[in-house]
This record gives C-alpha cells, structure tokens and sequence, in this order.
C-alpha cells in the first residue's frame, strides 16, 4: 500500500500543493505552524474521512476560502485507486473512489490503512475513557467492517434509548416496553462489540510487548486491559437492573459505551506510575503492534504517519525506533521534525530509499 501523489486545494493553510512520494521514508522538514502536521492530516484525511486535528470539516477550508479538496493516488495491491475528497460551506461533504460516490462513508474505512502516531496520543494515558474507547474501535474498524456496523448500530440505539428517557422524565410519563425495544438492540450489537474488543487485545498483547522491549531494551511488562461491566455481569439483567437510575439521569448508565482501557506497566497504571518516556515508549510500541495486527488481518502492509514522535525520547529510543521502522517489515513511512541537521543524520544511517520535503507557510520545496 502506497500513496503515490497527494494534491491540496484551500486545505488549511495550504493554498494549493503537489506531491509525489518514494515508496520509502518521506520527510516533512519545517518550523513549528509551517503546516507540517497538516500533511500528515490530509493523508489521514483521505483514510479516515475525517481530520484527527478537528473533527468540525468546515473548519479545515483555509481562511477565507469557500471549499477545500484533497486527492491521493495510490498503488493498492495490483491496483491503482484515487480517493478524493471536497466539501464546500454549509454543503454535505463528497468522497470518492475513483470518481465514485460513496453511499455510506463506512464503506471506506480500511480500504486504505494508515497507523498514526502523534503527540496527542497522550491523550490515550492522561484522557478519558472515551479517549481509549475511540482509538480501540478505530482500530478494529479499519479490518473488521462488521465490527464498524455494529458500532453504528448501537451508537443509534443508545441514542433512542436515551432520548425516549428525556421524552419520559419531561412527560412525567414511563412505558418500559418502549425501553426494552432498545435494549434488545443495545444487547445484540453490545454483546458483538465487547467480544471483538477481547478478541483484539488478546491478539495485541504479545506483539504489543515485543516492540516495547525492543525500543526501551529492557523487560518491563506492558499491558491493555479492558474493563467493563459485561466482563462479570448479562447485559440484559444488567439494563434491567440499571432502569431506575436511568430514569433518574435521563441517560443509559450501563454498556459498552462506558468500557473504559487500562493501560499498564509492570501490572501498574502507567498514567500514574510512568515517566515521560515510558510513556512515549508505551505509545509508540502500542502503535506499531497495531500496525503488525492490521497487516496480518488485512493483508495490507498500512501507511505509517509519524508526527513528531522524537520529543521527549532519549537518543537510544530514537535509533530503536528508526532502526525498526526502516526494516523491510515496514512499507511507507512519512515523518515530521523541525531539525534538519537530526533528519540527514537519521537518513544517512539508514539504507532506504527518502525523500525531504521542506514546508515553509504552507509552501513547499523538495
């Protein structure tokens, strides 16, 4: 899986640019606010549907501008595919593939797989549990399109249930039958989704451990592990249990939705216990473990976005990490940094084909 070109209209503070990338290591090279992390959006842009900056779409048409576009080219098993994507203000946003409309956005997740790792990922230790919920079931809905709908599905549910618990507390009214119409949905895509989560961290753990020992060079153990009420209890009983509560807060206090991952180092939460660079190290590794599960289900080797992953690592972890991600293993990488100097150092020591791209304001030179 390679993306070939990338070309920009009016997307954030890019006016317009063209790029043509190696099948290699490729470079973005800038000061801070050049626009660096914006390229490394777009890609993910034309993935996810979606920014992983802002999730508002009007907000990323440049200022003062009316639309934004952008478009990729890329070699996808024995095919070629272009994806685009355009939106206008106060219009609904087009995506397609191969200048075909999609009918639902769904069906293009994991079409074209792409692992990120940036600095907000610490948002998946400091965060909320909706930080670790979202980055799991994005994981899981890059291979598993069941799994996706499923997710839509009771997402849809949860909300009627939900709604119809306002309806009741501001009617002083209560029909449980209207309720349990929605629990037998909450239960039957519920129970799915907590499967497939056992089933992903079960299968992410061992690869998950080997890049962590791998970077840092030591034994500590690593660990991601869910918890959720279903772990102990029937779903069902438990919405039955729970429908007085709910009454009272007008909102379902039980399921998935409040599942929550805990991310561990030598059995202790590293959100507490961890230093800075355990922590960055915990995330990189769990990235790459994912990158490995992706591909072995996929068949597709991913994308690899790495947004300035180098702060707060000590020299060591950084020739760890550039040193595997430059293996054969790996398919095409895109990497940001402001030093120059560090980037020809990287480069020089590596026996892969790479490509620099200096950003200035939203220009570009190569």
């Amino acid at each position: 899986m390679y993306i070939r070109e990338l070309s920009l209209l009016n997307f954030k503070n890019f006016e317009q640019a063209e790029f043509k990338f190696t099948d290699g290591l490729n470079c973005f090279i800038g000061n801070n606010g050049a626009g660096k992390t914006n390229l490394m959006d777009a890609i993910y842009y034309l993935s996810f549907c979606k920014s992983f900056l802002n999730p508002v779409d009007a907000q990323n048409i440049r200022f003062d501008q009316d639309f934004f576009m952008v478009q990729g080219k890329y070699s996808r098993l024995d095919s070629e595919e272009t994806i685009y994507c355009g939106l206008k203000r106060n219009q609904k946003k087009i995506f397609k593939r191969n200048q075909k409309d999609y009918k639902k956005l769904s069906e293009h997740i994991g079409l074209i797989p792409v692992i990120i790792v940036t600095p907000s990922d610490t948002n998946l230790i400091s965060g909320g549990s909706e930080d670790r919920r979202r980055f799991v079931d994005a994981v899981i809905s890059q291979y598993d399109a069941v799994y996706l709908e499923n997710l839509i599905r009771y997402n849809r549910a949860l909300q009627q249930r939900n709604l119809l618990l306002k309806q009741f507390a501001g009617r002083n009214t209560f029909q449980l039958e209207s309720i349990e119409i929605w629990d037998d949905q909450l239960v039957k895509y519920g129970q799915a989704i907590h499967d497939g989560r056992m089933i992903f961290i079960e299968k992410l753990q061992p690869v998950f451990q080997h890049y962590y020992e791998l970077i840092s060079g030591g034994k500590e153990m690593v660990g991601l592990k869910l918890q959720s009420d279903l772990l102990t209890n029937d779903f069902s009983q438990l919405l039955k249990d729970s429908i007085g509560r709910d009454r009272m807060l007008q909102y379902t206090s039980t399921g998935i939705h409040k599942d929550d991952f805990e991310f561990e180092l030598t059995n202790y939460p590293i959100k507490k216990f961890g230093s800075q660079g355990q922590k960055k190290t915990y995330l990189v590794a769990l990235k790459l473990a994912q990158f490995d599960f992706m591909k072995e289900i996929s068949g597709l080797t991913p994308i690899l976005l790495l947004d300035d992953i180098f702060d707060k690592l000590d020299k060591n972890r950084v020739e760890q990490i550039v040193k595997l991600v430059a293996d054969d293993h790996f398919g095409q990488i895109f990497i940001t940094d402001t030093n120059r100097e560090h980037l020809d150092q990287m480069i020089g020591s590596l026996d892969t084909e790479s490509q620099i791209f200096t950003i200035t304001n939203g220009k570009v030179d190569n």
